[in-house]
């Protein structure tokens, strides 16, 4: 099959390229450095033609909240029009687990609007909702610092790898549309806070973590399970410690 992967020069789309690839498939990595850009439309016709498939995981360049809106309600409306005119039978596109349950968060709107717009098309689709990703979680923790002290929730988490979202996505891809939801999230549950001082240990950090009922996620309040999936989703295969052990950090 001939499968577009919009963002595949990014952290997910180029490991999607490369799974597709490996299993003889054509797969074209569109992005602006190849001369493919959804905001103007900029190569879009012409990446899509003959196209059986559209996997999205592009991400927007500004997360403030009306940029973020923009960008993927502007780029999902490009790429559904040149879908639909290409015969494209399946949009794949990746999202957040519980995005809809987090309003607060400019971010996570934009998510939805992005789902609404996917879902409510004529293009057979697939969403593949995943949990945030063990190569942000330095970043989600970094967020918390104040001082020489990081507020953290404890709230659960539940890291994915992003090799085991790319597989996911590849094999959503692959198969036939659900016209729903596909929830996957990493092998472990973890608190937060907890996860946070095991992240700054692992980095050699002396801050001290806070736990902090109250703290935002970006912005946003979390409940006990804003960050988890629902019982009986997918789930990757890999741990935080075997991710760190790869990355090269301390266990």
């Amino acid at each position: 099959m001939k499968i577009v992967v919009i963002g595949g020069t990014g952290l997910i789309g180029s490991k999607v390229v490369a799974i597709l690839e490996g299993q003889g498939h054509e797969a074209v990595a569109a992005a602006p450095k190849t001369g493919v850009n959804t905001l103007s439309g900029e190569g879009v016709p012409e990446a899509l033609a003959g196209a059986d498939v559209v996997v999205d995981v592009s991400n927007s360049p500004s997360f403030e909240d009306s940029a973020v809106l923009d960008f993927f309600t502007t780029s999902t409306r490009t790429l559904l029009a040149a879908g639909a005119e290409a015969g494209v039978a399946h949009y794949v596109a990746l999202s957040i687990v519980n995005c809809d349950r987090i309003p607060d968060s400019g971010y996570m709107r934009a998510k939805v609007a992005q789902e609404k717009l996917v879902s409510s098309a004529d293009i057979p689709y697939s969403i593949v909702r995943a949990t945030q990703f063990i190569e942000f979680v330095p970043g989600i923790v970094a967020a918390g610092a104040d001082g020489d002290t990081v507020h953290l929730s404890p709230a659960l988490i539940q890291p994915i790898a992003a090799d085991d979202v790319a597989a996911t996505v590849a094999e959503v891809s692959l198969g036939d549309p659900v016209n729903g939801v596909v929830e996957v999230g990493g092998p472990e549950q973890f608190r937060l806070d907890e996860l946070g001082r095991d992240t700054l240990a692992a980095q050699g950090e002396s801050k001290e973590v806070v736990t902090d009922p109250e703290a935002r996620y970006f912005g946003a309040r979390l409940d006990e399970r804003s960050l988890v999936t629902a019982d009986g989703a997918r789930k990757g295969t890999t741990t935080v410690a075997q991710w760190r052990q790869r990355a090269g950090q301390r266990a």
